[in-house]
């Protein structure tokens, strides 16, 4: 514990600082005297300007805040400027321009992002470092990095993307950086509101709500939202809520501090897997109809802003994520029916998980510009310090019931905690050798303990401590060559690494054992790309190569006694490699009229390399076998038509088939849990049209033609076997600005 005890001292040293700085800053601004209120004002009248945006995906600049981002790929998904369902965060819409993303549909109400780039687990989007306003809202990063947190895309104004290169600056992660930036409240207005309500198929109504203001020094911003959907398949009732309040105070010229606290919350009605011959017969139907899965996410933040001096700025961020995941469910197989046992007359009770959240970080960069020589360069230093408590309580025995209840007889049959104290020191710089060619190497070097400690009703308790130490010196290498304002080549390599997760750990019957020699996976991602724009054509296309060592699964292996048992360890490797190509063009323009389209289309190809997993009863060799759910091919294709403040989308989106196990089962299981996932092609047609400064009407048909289809056989949570994607949904929705 003297690794853990330290780790929380010095997390409480960054924090102890920021609240000193911030001291600091609101010293320094009152002492100060400004003759603000002495300069005369002027108020010009108000001019409109007219005209048709042109939409195309932009790249992150190459100094951003305190981070470095020449090099990398980046796309920047601007939510006013492009048709979509936002209402029902429809993925494939939001991220239509952003090439090769995968999109996990593991329910159709809205509830979750579940992408992934390069072949990497959609689940819940936990191979990136998901952020909002930068700001970390992984659940725990060493436990179960999933994020939970769900804000609503009515308030979100922008989406950035840095591909997996940028693990160095961000995090360790294979897949990069997220960040949703939130709206913030108007600073040239003494007050704004704005509404956003949405009415859609099979009872969907949320409502969105935000006010911001601006007086003095001060600027806040802050939303309530609610949403109900009944949901495309029965038992699929979701209630959902969230709320955001942001302060902002400009001490001075050159100090910013800001404080925000974000919530997010949603029961959601889980209406269970299918059968193939289920989803064959009626994909709407359901499984189950007493599964509930209930996440409950408080992210509250504290950010520093210093621009010491013209060259040299601070920031310092101090987070957390503190919540709940809950779930009661009926938990078995698609063939197994939820039903009355004869002996007692009532159903099966449920099972009960609880996980409370408990994640720290503190963060703090410096950028700083500076001369080496004949060559100008920019510099960031920064240190991360992270302290995870995850406490996993499981197998809890609860009621026969049908409501929502999380209430357990006797103990939980798991009741463990996974303590995680991690320090990661950064560094990298920008070296413009040239006007035109910029490098920047840069290290990470990264240095943790986790341990597992408590009890498994099941499991021998000598066996179940386990201490697992994340030690690594991480480097990278990103240049890029401008031929002019409009054309770059770029291109990097970057090491990461992925933990071993809270699951992977979990020996989940006495039969299972855990190898206490867990090695985390390590690997790099390594990019090359061209980004242009010329005559109203803009152009990004990329390859990328991406080893993935030491992946997790289980093998069967015989004891000493001649008993056979599984091992839980690392099988073995992937290769990934692909192409990513973005093709946006205007075809036709005038000052009122445009026609525009776009494709975004990737090729993966990623296969398991020196890998075996375990059958069942023995071990297979899988080398050349293809990653589950990494589609050769993604590609949408959208055609949009803009007349003045009127704009119709029209988009189809193509995913080839992909696989549930690594064995690439060819047939699919009777219970559905095993299989290929079947090739698709989606319709969609999205509306906007804005009525003066006001008034925003949008419009949604989704699965335009109706088109029934899955996108992944999931081995854990929710269940085993297929869960149906929604069929054609319409959704109408009014937003209101004052």
């Amino acid at each position: 514990m003297r690794y853990h005890e330290n780790a929380c001292r010095v997390l409480r040293g960054g924090m102890g600082l920021v609240m000193s700085l911030l001291f600091f800053g609101f010293a320094q601004a009152q002492s100060r005297k400004t003759t603000d209120d002495s300069v005369r004002t002027h108020t010009l009248n108000e001019v409109q300007v007219t005209g048709i945006r042109e939409g195309l995906t932009q790249s992150l600049p190459d100094v951003q805040e305190t981070f470095l981002l020449g090099g990398k790929r980046s796309e920047v998904v601007r939510l006013s400027d492009v048709d979509a369902n936002i209402a029902e965060k429809t993925a494939r819409q939001v991220f239509a321009r952003i090439p090769g993303l995968f999109v996990y549909d593991m329910d159709g109400t809205g509830n979750q992002m579940n992408v992934a780039t390069r072949g990497l687990d959609p689940h819940r989007s936990w191979e990136y470092n998901i952020r909002q306003n930068g700001v970390l809202t992984n659940s725990d990063m060493y436990g179960y990095p999933a994020s939970h947190y769900s804000a609503p895309m009515e308030s979100i104004e922008r989406v950035e993307l840095v591909r997996g290169t940028a693990s160095l600056q961000y995090g360790a992660q294979f897949g990069g950086m997220l960040n949703y930036v939130t709206k913030s409240g108007d600073t040239t207005r003494r007050f704004g509101f704005e509404t956003i309500n949405s009415v859609g198929s099979y009872g969907l109504r949320s409502t969105y709500n935000a006010i911001g203001e601006r007086v003095g020094k001060l600027t806040y911003y802050g939303y309530y939202y609610r949403r109900h959907s009944d949901g495309y398949r029965e038992n699929a009732t979701s209630n959902s809520q969230a709320q955001l309040i942001s302060l902002q105070y400009q001490a001075t010229n050159r100090l910013r501090l800001r404080a925000e606290l974000g919530r997010s919350e949603y029961v959601y009605r889980i209406p269970g897997p299918l059968t193939e011959d289920m989803f064959t017969q009626n994909p709407q139907q359901a499984s189950r109809n007493r599964n509930y899965f209930n996440p409950d996410i408080w992210v509250p933040s504290l950010r520093l802003d210093w621009q010491i001096t013209d060259r040299t700025r601070l920031m310092g961020l101090a987070s957390a994520v503190v919540g709940a995941r809950n779930s009661v469910m009926f938990d078995a197989l698609a063939t197994i029916p939820d039903t009355v046992i004869r002996a007692t007359g009532q159903l099966r009770n449920r099972q009960v998980d609880i996980d409370k959240f408990h994640s720290y970080t503190s963060e703090w960069r410096v950028l700083h510009a500076y001369q080496l020589g004949h060559v100008s360069a920019t510099g960031v230093v920064g240190v991360q310090i992270m302290n995870n408590d995850l406490n996993r309580r499981q197998l809890g025995k609860g009621t026969t019931g049908a409501d929502f209840d999380l209430s357990i007889t006797g103990p939980f049959g798991r009741d463990l905690h996974f303590y995680t104290s991690n320090v990661a020191v950064f560094a990298e710089s920008q070296f413009h050798l040239t006007p035109k060619l910029t490098v920047s190497p840069g290290i990470r070097v990264e240095s943790g303990l986790t341990k597992l400690r408590g009890t498994i009703s099941y499991y021998d308790p000598l066996k179940l401590p386990n201490d697992i130490a994340h030690r690594f010196a991480l480097l990278g290498i990103n240049a890029q060559y401008r031929f002019n304002p409009e054309l770059k080549l770029y291109g990097g390599w970057s090491q990461a690494y992925r933990p071993v997760i809270f699951k992977d750990i979990i020996p989940t019957s006495v039969y299972e054992q855990v190898d206490k020699n867990l090695k985390d996976a390590t690997g790099y991602n390594a990019e090359i790309g061209m980004d242009g724009y010329w005559q109203g054509v803009h152009l990004n296309v990329s390859a990328f190569y991406m080893p993935y060592r030491n992946r997790l699964g289980s093998l069967v292996l015989t004891n000493p006694d001649g008993q056979s048992y599984v091992f839980r360890t690392n099988v073995g490797d992937s290769r990934t490699k692909g192409v990513e190509a973005l093709v946006e063009a205007q075809f036709y323009r005038t000052n009122q009229f445009a026609l525009t389209g776009f494709t975004s289309t990737a090729y993966v190809d990623a296969r398991y390399r020196n890998a075996r997993v375990s059958t069942g009863t023995d071990n297979k060799t899988i080398d050349g076998n293809r990653v589950e759910s990494a589609p050769r091919w993604t590609s949408r294709n959208g055609l949009t038509a803009r007349y003045r403040t009127f704009s119709l989308t029209a988009q189809y989106s193509y995913v080839s088939e992909t696989f549930s196990d690594a064995l690439n089962t060819s047939k699919p299981t009777a219970n559905g849990a095993k299989g290929p996932v079947p090739a698709y092609g989606i319709w969609d047609l999205n509306t906007t049209w804005r009525i003066g400064r006001h008034f925003t009407v949008r419009g949604s048909v989704s699965n335009l033609l109706n088109t029934s289809y899955f996108t992944k056989r999931p081995t854990f949570y929710p269940g085993p076997g297929i869960w149906p994607s929604d069929g054609r949904t319409g959704v109408l929705t009014l937003g209101i600005k004052l």
